[in-house]
């Protein structure tokens, strides 16, 4: 008999209408047919078809792959996005707790004096110390006539949503900004390679040109230019090596280990920088946590205007108290001792000076603002996209020219070396080509690091592994967004 009556009365609030406008994700501007910037090493893919659950692994690096391990159960601020992401679920479990009745178990046994001096106290009319115990359920239940509950408990799921988007969006940052200090410091393992090899031949063109001198077919000036070039180049080691302690203190920050105790280390070679397909741009709305996070939030303000709307109607409460209670020196279970009330609660609004009607209002003005949100935040995202296509293109273009470059500065150097050694030219023809050897050979490492740096922030600007279905439709503890 209680579960039907209990039924009907939960069937009786869901039957009532709803005051939020009916949603639709805030318009944008139409999607491109396609990216403008795609080119041979960002090819557009007829469908989102390629895997990008632990995108890192492409880089086919094992020492990457340990590192992002370590990020997932070590990272303070990942951890910190599971908890907000835990908090707004709890408030939307508690959101939607109210859609249904209330029971409470209620007892109590005390024991009471009043005073003999209390107002409209007759003689004879009891006594002035006795006992109260009371046991009983108590019942409460609001009938969602306009739809506060209902709303207020869609809003807190959208709102739960958007949060678990935010965790998703946090993780993918935090991946991507591993990975770009990762890259930075395998491009510096590279200079310091390059440079101590330099080095090396720098050291056997100043003996070369010492030995020359002391058989008198140099001078003194070959002397001093080759020492010179070897020590500036030798100077530049420590500069390199600091900045790659740099990145190697940033690696250790993000997978949570104290930076004094945390190295990586050398190897020689580094990633290979992939081809990335970037599909049709109309998936980028479901591959960008940003984005879907930002239009639960439309979801959840436009709930929000029904909650808002409603406090302008009546409220509705239907309340059932029953149980026993007596004075002491009985069996409380007794039928003589019980009690009941049951009976409908109302309070209707009247006079408020316009705060409903102003709270009515700031829902709406909330639901423009995050519409606008999620309006910039697609723009945002197809920009971002755009950047790192023309980046990973136009990089490749660069590395092909800086390869080339590289070649010719190679045998620049070997003739100017040879010439010199058969006494055709001057130690400072050597120089000149030696420096530029070098500096092209810098220029083109950069360029490979910046390109791997690019293929990262391109992984990450299409929104990494994740995609809109991975947000949770129940709020259990099991429905965490994994990344």
């Amino acid at each position: 008999m209680a579960k039907s009556a209990l039924a009907l009365l939960a069937a009786a609030g869901l039957a009532g209408c709803s005051l939020a406008p009916a949603y639709t994700p805030p318009t944008t501007q139409i999607a491109p047919v396609a990216f403008q910037e795609t080119g041979p090493w960002t090819p557009a893919a007829p469908a989102d078809a390629a895997p990008r659950d632990g995108w890192w692994r492409v880089y086919n690096d094992p020492v990457l792959d340990d590192l992002q391990a370590q990020l997932t159960v070590g990272n303070n601020g990942l951890a910190s996005a599971v908890s907000r992401y835990d908090q707004s679920r709890a408030l939307a479990a508690q959101a939607r707790a109210g859609l249904f009745p209330e029971i409470d178990f209620t007892g109590t046994a005390q024991t009471l004096r009043q005073s003999e001096n209390r107002p409209l106290r007759t003689g004879g009319s009891g006594p002035d110390t006795y006992d109260n115990q009371q046991i009983g359920l108590a019942v409460n239940y609001e009938i969602d006539l306009w739809g506060r509950l209902r709303n207020l408990a869609a809003a807190s799921r959208a709102q739960a949503q958007a949060s678990a988007a935010d965790l998703a969006s946090a993780e993918l940052s935090l991946r991507a900004e591993l990975a770009s200090n990762y890259m930075l410091l395998r491009g510096a393992d590279a200079q310091l390679k390059l440079l101590r090899s330099t080095v090396e031949l720098y050291s056997r063109a100043f003996d070369l040109t010492t030995a020359r001198h002391e058989g008198g077919a140099s001078s003194g000036l070959d002397v001093g230019r080759a020492e010179t070039q070897m020590r500036t180049a030798k100077a530049q080691i420590p500069d390199v090596a600091a900045q790659r302690a740099v990145y190697e203190h940033a690696i250790a920050v993000l997978v949570g280990r104290q930076a004094s105790g945390f190295t990586v280390a050398a190897i020689d070679g580094r990633p290979a920088i992939p081809h990335t397909p970037v599909s049709a741009p109309s998936t980028l709305l479901q591959r960008r946590p940003d984005i879907a996070a930002a239009e639960r939030r439309a979801a959840a303000a436009n709930a929000q205007i029904g909650v808002a709307r409603a406090a302008m109607f009546p409220t509705l409460t239907l309340g059932l108290n029953g149980g026993y209670q007596s004075s002491g020196g009985v069996n409380l279970l007794q039928a003589p001792n019980s009690f009941w009330t049951l009976g409908p609660g109302v309070v209707l609004p009247l006079l408020d000076e316009g705060r409903r009607k102003a709270q009515a209002d700031f829902a709406k003005a909330q639901f423009n603002q995050v519409s606008a949100d999620y309006r910039q935040a697609v723009l945002v995202a197809f920009q971002a996209v755009e950047d790192q296509l023309a980046l990973n293109n136009r990089l490749a273009e660069e590395a092909a020219e800086q390869a080339l470059a590289v070649r010719a500065a190679e045998r620049t150097q070997d003739l100017a070396l040879t010439r010199y050694q058969l006494g055709a030219a001057s130690f400072l023809e050597v120089v000149v080509a030696q420096t530029a050897a070098l500096q092209v050979e810098q220029s083109a490492l950069t360029v490979q690091t910046r390109r791997l740096q690019a293929s990262v922030n391109l992984v990450r600007a299409l929104g990494g592994g994740w995609s809109t279905h991975q947000l949770p439709q129940t709020l259990a503890a099991k429905d965490r967004p994994q990344g």
